[in-house]
């Protein structure tokens, strides 16, 4: 196909690639890879663009799995989908089938495969990043060789697939553990940050999802619950907790109930820029301090959004940004056309003196030389990585400076 301009969701980046291909099934993705890999060009595959990382940007082909999309079988506690699913839809084809996603993210505009191979995440102290859902993938290496990669068929790979970044094949469908579908209720507030920092942990021990959002400019934040419906804490007794005269605080409200990938999502009318750092649970509250004391004192005055914290469950997945400890997470957004690099920059470095790693799919500034002492399974990692792609077809030039030390 002709090269079209590409341009991500947020629209901060934006390339032509050399070529742009859309391919209808797995077969013909077979012979693209095989053609890319003769000429010696590269392939990036490439979701809905809602990444903010450029991760995707290439000189050579950028592969779109958009026609491979739709969900494919399940049997009451797996489901496969093609690759190009997105999450919305996904959702909608499990609640008809009965089932449903143990968590979701934020929004649902991505692919399975790109919200997969990036880590993307939600919130809870029970639940991993999405990676975390998926039982199995199916590739095209480097090669042009197709690999079922489970727990049952190459077992070895699935800690490395997971979430891949794209650098060890082009996935075509995935396979998630699902359940039984369920609903929840989602209700929000707002209280002083200090009351929601002084009371966070037993939030986030008393109900199924809570998040927060931190206003700068007030001080103020908004709590964020999620739980099942068949499993509503009594929030009357939050009430009780606040002292008469103390930090503003109102009552919890209902915002919602219906199925998980109804309520878990949120709409953005507003487009942003966000870096999010991953951080040891133990390190939250120094670090939330210090990032809050930065916004206040040099940020405030461009700073016009809020800082996200969730929680993520550790997991055992090479790449994963929860790999091998419980995670809080800090989110910084801005809106897009405002400036965001310095303000970025400067929490980016506050992130790291905590031991923090960076989103894989939104700004940071850290290449391999950073991100390689992060990762206890990296090495394991580039090794499986040489092994399905052992000429680079996937390595174009911003993914070698995340992957490989000059």
């Amino acid at each position: 196909m002709v090269a079209k301009r590409f341009v991500n969701w947020s629209g901060s980046l934006s390339f032509t690639p050399a070529e742009h291909a859309e391919p209808d099934d797995e077969d013909e993705v077979r012979r693209l890879i095989r053609r890319a890999r003769e000429s010696g060009t590269t392939i990036r595959p490439v979701g809905s663009g809602h990444s903010s990382s450029p991760l995707v940007r290439t000189g050579g082909m950028l592969l779109s799995l958009d026609r491979m999309a739709g969900l494919i079988a399940d049997d009451g506690d797996r489901a496969t989908a093609w690759a190009g699913t997105k999450l919305a839809a996904l959702g909608e084809g499990l609640h008809d089938a009965g089932l449903a996603m143990e968590n979701l993210g934020d929004v649902d505009y991505q692919s399975i495969a790109g919200a997969t191979a990036t880590g993307t995440h939600g919130t809870g102290l029970g639940f991993g990043n999405l990676s975390t859902q998926v039982a199995g993938v199916r590739l095209v290496t480097g090669t042009g060789e197709v690999l079922d990669i489970s727990a049952e068929r190459n077992a070895e790979l699935l800690p490395a697939a997971r979430l891949s970044l794209g650098a060890l094949g082009v996935v075509t469908r995935v396979t998630l553990d699902v359940q039984p579908r369920f609903e929840l209720h989602r209700r929000a507030w707002c209280a002083h940050v200090d009351w929601t920092l002084d009371h966070l942990a037993e939030l986030q021990h008393t109900n199924r999802n809570v998040d927060f959002y931190w206003y700068p400019r007030s001080d103020l934040a908004q709590i964020r619950t999620l739980n099942r419906t068949d499993e509503v804490p009594d929030e009357r007794a939050w009430a009780a907790r606040r002292v008469p005269g103390s930090t503003p605080w109102e009552a919890p409200r209902e915002i919602e109930v219906g199925p998980t990938h109804r309520t878990i999502p949120q709409a953005r009318q507003l487009r942003f820029e966000e870096i999010e750092y991953m951080l040891p649970t133990a390190a939250f509250s120094a670090c939330f301090a210090e990032v809050r004391r930065r916004v206040k004192e040099r940020h405030r005055r461009v700073a016009g959004w809020r800082v996200l914290v969730r929680s993520i469950a550790a997991d055992d997945i090479w790449l994963s940004n929860a790999y091998g400890r419980p995670t809080i997470t800090i989110a910084c957004l801005q809106n897009t056309g405002l400036p965001f690099e310095e303000y970025f920059r400067d929490m980016e470095s506050v992130f790291r003196q905590y031991g923090g790693r960076p989103h894989w799919g939104k700004k940071h500034w850290l290449t391999a030389r950073e991100l390689r002492p992060l990762y206890p399974r990296w090495d394991d990692f580039q090794t499986v990585r040489r092994r399905l792609d052992p000429d680079g077809v996937f390595l174009a030039p911003d993914l070698a400076r995340l992957l490989e030390e000059e």
